[in-house]
């Protein structure tokens, strides 16, 4: 089984013994959360599997969802299904939402993307499939709805995936509660986040859509809700413990009956047991959990640690911990030496110091540091300052770029370079790429040539970047390109052992002191957790392998552009000065390709680097509200191990 990256164990509540009553005493869904996705998949399919098998007298009646959030839970049921453990002969499956216009063979259209990924897998009869039909004239739409509704009613079992601001289906933002199967017409905002499925072209996604709607959903005898990644976490909470409110449409699933929700720990983060576990039951009060306690109820009252009263530790159900340790003095003292004990303006030990309560080691000097990246500009979004600080302290760093980021390149970026070079004499290949660009078909991976040139121009920028602080682009400079990547389109092939041996080369080969890699849990199935999975497992092996300089190598977890290291979690703080926050605003800049018309923007229109920029110093005044020194900017990381 392939590796699966969760965060480190630091302390929270204790739910061994715990009523359930107790536990779900602030969600209006009862939410059921697991460390990842894969085992969560598991225990839906346990009950979908127990359910058909159960079940007498005619068809079972099942509705399903589709995109990437069932795609654990479609390849268990496969499986459960070629091992003998279900049949689908007496199994009537009804899909929730589908394109329109879209033709069932079209490779984007829900149709060919729930074949592929369970129905083709399974025994089930075609005359059991119903998905909606994206050809149906549009005259005949409205009559054709009221047909699949009366299909759709009154399932025995649905499992929905839940949108990032609460989509069930396509019902967006103003579904109610009354409306049933119909058409709908995609907001701006629903387009570009499905254009993903359409390489990206506005142009040819669909602009309609046909659902099942609110009230079909609540027929159902029997509800299951997935959410997986931080991306999800927002909803999460609006759907679990919010009020109903038609901007989260999900929320009306609050009133069925037979409801349960399943996430990750990614997703359940900014629920109350995740958040403020206290207000919950009983906690394990770790060192780090005590931080986050003492950091959470310093924002709660508005005072930095040493200012905390008792009182404030009683009157916000922190009474366990002053049970616990004895004096919220020491508490205040202690959290406070901790967290200050996290800023280091050394991120690779400062030498012939006492390090004693420094993050790093002053010993070895100088540090081999790897970097890896999964595209090539997560490292200096995400960590530039360090970065920066590494290289100008004379430590020997390295930076790998794990994937070629071809795909983040936009095609008319592409004919300018390409322009430029024409108009120096350099080549003529304009007329030659705009003709393959012409010709590509939408939801089609990406001709290999043009996916060289947009290569080819990830790796000039990324070089061009820390060439720019000094990095020798030659010798430290590392374009993996692992395979896995290397679809041509969004979705991209399995992570394989290939994938790996290419990491345990390169860290064999430098045998580094630190290795900075990517964090992120945003998406469950995304490029940054696959590249940091595959990383893991490299290192993973390697131990096995017995290399005995691994005892000296230790691994630091950095963020992105979006998300920061919530600071309970913190291992190791770097203050920026106003010129490196420059310096580290220019080697972003570099990326030419990704700045002012970002391919894949989501919802957040800002550049990446104001993402990084804001991320940063909102982090500096976190820590400046907590009491300590005051700084331009901060870069957090979390220590593996």
């Amino acid at each position: 089984m392939q590796k699966h990256f969760t965060l480190p164990y630091d302390g929270g509540l204790i739910e061994k013994d715990l009523p359930a009553g107790i536990l779900h005493s602030y969600e209006k869904i009862w939410t059921k959360v697991y460390p990842e996705s894969r085992p969560a998949s598991y225990a839906i399919a346990d009950q979908i599997v127990a359910a058909i098998n159960a079940h007498t007298g005619g068809l079972f009646r099942l509705g399903l969802t589709t995109g990437t959030t069932p795609t654990s839970l479609y390849n268990e049921l496969a499986r459960r299904h070629q091992a003998g453990e279900v049949s689908f002969r007496n199994v009537e499956v009804v899909s929730i939402d589908e394109y329109y216009p879209s033709s069932k063979d079209e490779l984007q259209s829900r149709n060919h993307r729930l074949h592929e990924a369970l129905l083709d897998r399974v025994d089930i009869c075609k005359e059991n499939i119903h998905i909606p039909d994206g050809t149906v004239p549009q005259e005949a739409l409205t009559d054709y709805c009221i047909q699949f509704d009366a299909i759709a009613r009154e399932l025995d079992f649905l499992v929905i995936g839940v949108g990032e601001q609460g989509q069930v289906g396509f019902n967006e933002a103003g579904s109610n509660d009354k409306t049933r199967t119909r058409t709908v017409r995609l907001s701006y905002a629903s387009r570009k986040r499905q254009s993903a499925n359409f390489n990206h072209d506005l142009a040819a996604t669909p602009d309609k859509a046909i659902t099942l709607g609110i009230s079909t959903m609540l027929s159902a005898k029997r509800i299951i809700l997935m959410a997986w990644g931080e991306g999800k976490a927002e909803a999460v909470k609006a759907i679990a413990e919010g009020d109903i409110d038609p901007a989260c449409p999900a929320s009306f699933l609050q009133r069925h009956d037979h409801i349960s929700f399943y996430v990750d720990e990614s997703a359940a983060s900014l629920l109350t047991r995740s958040v403020a576990p206290w207000l919950v039951g009983p906690c394990d009060w770790t060192p780090k959990f005590i931080r986050k306690a003492v950091v959470w109820l310093c924002q709660t009252v508005g005072k930095p640690i040493l200012k905390l009263t008792e009182k404030d530790y009683l009157d916000n159900n922190l009474s366990e911990l002053l049970e616990k340790v004895g004096s919220f003095n020491k508490i205040n003292i202690d959290v406070f030496n901790d967290l200050q004990h996290t800023i280091s303006g050394w991120p690779g030990g400062k030498p012939g110091a006492d390090d004693n309560t420094r993050p790093v080691s002053a010993a070895p000097y100088p540090k081999t540091v790897l970097i890896f990246s999964p595209h090539p500009d997560d490292d200096v979004i995400s960590m530039g300052g360090t970065f920066i600080r590494l290289v100008s302290q004379g430590h020997n760093v390295h930076v790998a770029y794990q994937t070629s980021g071809n795909v983040a390149v936009a095609d008319d970026f592409v004919l300018q370079q390409l322009d430029a070079a024409h108009e120096l004499g350099f080549a003529d290949k304009f007329q030659e790429i705009k003709e393959i660009i012409d010709n590509k078909v939408p939801g089609e991976p990406e001709p290999r040539k043009l996916l060289d040139i947009k290569g080819a121009i990830r790796r000039s920028e990324a070089r061009g970047a820390v060439r720019s602080f000094g990095l020798d682009e030659n010798a430290n400079v590392h374009f993996l390109n692992l395979p896995f990547y290397e679809s041509g389109g969004i979705k991209k092939m399995p992570r394989t052992q290939a994938d790996v041996d290419i990491i345990k080369n390169l860290i064999c080969s430098l045998k580094p002191h630190m290795i900075f890699m990517a964090g992120d849990l945003a998406d469950p199935h995304g490029t940054h957790r696959v590249c940091t999975e595959a990383a893991l497992t490299a290192l993973e092996q390697l131990k096995a392998e017995d290399h005995p300089w691994l005892a000296d190598t230790h691994v630091w977890l950095y963020r992105g552009a979006w998300m920061e290291w919530e600071l309970g979690r913190v291992d190791m703080a770097v203050p920026l000065s106003p010129g490196e926050v420059i310096k580290k605003r220019h080697a972003i800049f570099r990326h030419i390709s990704q700045k002012d018309i970002v391919p894949f923007p989501g919802e957040d229109s800002r550049e990446f680097w104001q993402r990084a920029e804001d991320r940063t110093q909102n982090t500096a005044r976190l820590y400046d509200q907590l009491g300590m020194a005051e700084y331009q900017a901060i870069e957090v990381f979390l220590k593996l191990f």
